[in-house]
C-alpha cells in the first residue's frame, strides 16, 4: 500500500480509524502500556474484531501516526500522532477542585511576588506530575519608566549608590563607580538637576536633550557634576543592554521526572533532560515564544529543538498585567504521555490567576 502523505488532517481518516486511533491514543495516555488490537476489541466499545482493529492499526502506523516498540507489542502514538490528537480530538477536563486548590493556595501568597511564582511552580509540577516552570517579569529599566527623583550618595571604596524613585512608587538603588576626588557637593548638584530635568519622563526620552544641555553649556553645572551624570548615563545604559533587564526562570519538581522511570534508556533520557533544564537561558528563549501565541502553546516531543531526544512533552502560557500585556510566562516539563486535558487548562488558568495577582504591581 501507498504511503500517505505526512501532512494530513484528521478529515484524512474515516470515521473508523478515528474511533480507533482516539481509543489507542486515550488507553496509553491513562497507562503509558502500548495497546493491542485483542485488548482494544474488549474495552474500547466498538463492536469490532481484532482482526478489523488490527487491519486498521497497520494503517494508521504507515501514515506516521502509531509506532510499535517491539515486534510483537502493541502501538502506541508517535508523536506526530499526540499532535493530531491533541488539535482536533482532546475533549478539555473541567479543571473543578484544582482550580479551587489553585486559586486558594496562590492566593495566600499573592502578598509577595517571589513567593507566589515560586509557589506557583511548585504546584503546576504537582499537579501535573512534572517540573514546574515560570519565567518572572521582566524588570524595567529606568529607560523604561518614569522617574520622579534622583539622588546619588557616597559610599566607600570609591563608589556611590544612586537611589531611583518612580513614578509607580518603586524604588531602585544602584552602585556605579564615582570619580576620585569627587565632592560631596557635586553628587547633591548631579542628583538635582536630574530630578528638575526629568520631572515624571522616562530616561530614554530625556536623555538627549540633557546630555545636548551639558555638552553645550546650557545645564549650569560644574565638571565634575557633569561627568558624574554622564557616566551615569552610560552605566544605565550597559545595564539596559543586557545586565539589568533580565528575567529568572524558577524550575520546580524535577524530581517528578524520575516517576516510573525504569529502562536504562528512560534513564538517559532523564538524564538528558535535566542537563538541557541547566541551560536555562534556552529555557528563557523557549518560554519567550508564547509572546507570539494566543493562550496555551504546547511543544510535543521532537517539536520543541530543546528536548527533542528527552521524549518529553512543554505545555506553556503567558500572563499579563492589568494592561493585556505580557509580563511573564510559566507552564510543565513532563512525558509526552501528559494528561493534556488535564493540564492545558490548568497552565491556562494559572497563567490568567498569576496575571490578576501581580499584573496590576
Amino acid at each position: 500500500m501507498t504511503r500517505r502523505p505526512q501532512n494530513f488532517s484528521l478529515s484524512d481518516l474515516d470515521a473508523r480509524a478515528r474511533d480507533i486511533f482516539k481509543d489507542i491514543v486515550e488507553a496509553f495516555l491513562t497507562t503509558g502500556q502500548p495497546v493491542g488490537s485483542r485488548s482494544l476489541a474488549l474495552e474500547s466499545g466498538l463492536s469490532l474484531s481484532p482482526a478489523t482493529i488490527r487491519n486498521t492499526m497497520s494503517e494508521l502506523t504507515r501514515m506516521g501516526l502509531l509506532s510499535s516498540p517491539h515486534v510483537s507489542a502493541g502501538r502506541i502514538p508517535t508523536h506526530r500522532g499526540l499532535r493530531l490528537f491533541v488539535d482536533g480530538l482532546l475533549q478539555i477536563d473541567d479543571l473543578g477542585d484544582d482550580q479551587k486548590a489553585l486559586t486558594a493556595q496562590l492566593k495566600g501568597k499573592s502578598s509577595e511576588r517571589e513567593a507566589l511564582l515560586t509557589q506557583a511552580s511548585s504546584l503546576l509540577a504537582g499537579l501535573a506530575g512534572g517540573a514546574g516552570l515560570v519565567l518572572t517579569p521582566t524588570e524595567k529599566s529606568p529607560f523604561e519608566s518614569a522617574i520622579t527623583h534622583v539622588e546619588f550618595v557616597a559610599l566607600d571604596d570609591g563608589q556611590a549608590l544612586v537611589v531611583l524613585v518612580y513614578a509607580d512608587g518603586r524604588v531602585e538603588n544602584r552602585v556605579m563607580p564615582r570619580l576620585e576626588g569627587l565632592p560631596p557637593a557635586a553628587l547633591e548638584r548631579a542628583g538635582d538637576f536630574l530630578s528638575a530635568r526629568l520631572k515624571g519622563r522616562k530616561l530614554g526620552e530625556a536623555r538627549q536633550d540633557i546630555l545636548a544641555d551639558i555638552e553645550s553649556g546650557r545645564a549650569a553645572l560644574d565638571l565634575a557634576a557633569s561627568k558624574l551624570i554622564e557616566q551615569g548615563f552610560a552605566d544605565w545604559a550597559g545595564h539596559v543592554r543586557g545586565q539589568s533587564v533580565r528575567r529568572r526562570l524558577i524550575i520546580r519538581g524535577q524530581s517528578h521526572l524520575l516517576d516510573n522511570v525504569e529502562a536504562q534508556a528512560d534513564i538517559e533520557r532523564i538524564q538528558m533532560l535535566f542537563d538541557d533544564l541547566e541551560r536555562k537561558e534556552d529555557l528563557i528563549a523557549l518560554l519567550d515564544q508564547t509572546q507570539q501565541a494566543n493562550g496555551v502553546k504546547i511543544f510535543i516531543g521532537t517539536e520543541n529543538p530543546l528536548f527533542s531526544l528527552s521524549d518529553h512533552s512543554v505545555v506553556i502560557a503567558p500572563y499579563h498585567n492589568s494592561q493585556q500585556q505580557i509580563i511573564g510566562a510559566l507552564g510543565v516539563i513532563a512525558p509526552t504521555r501528559i494528561n493534556y486535558a488535564r493540564v492545558i487548562p490548568m497552565v491556562d488558568y494559572t497563567a490568567q490567576l498569576i496575571g490578576r495577582l501581580i499584573g496590576p504591581k
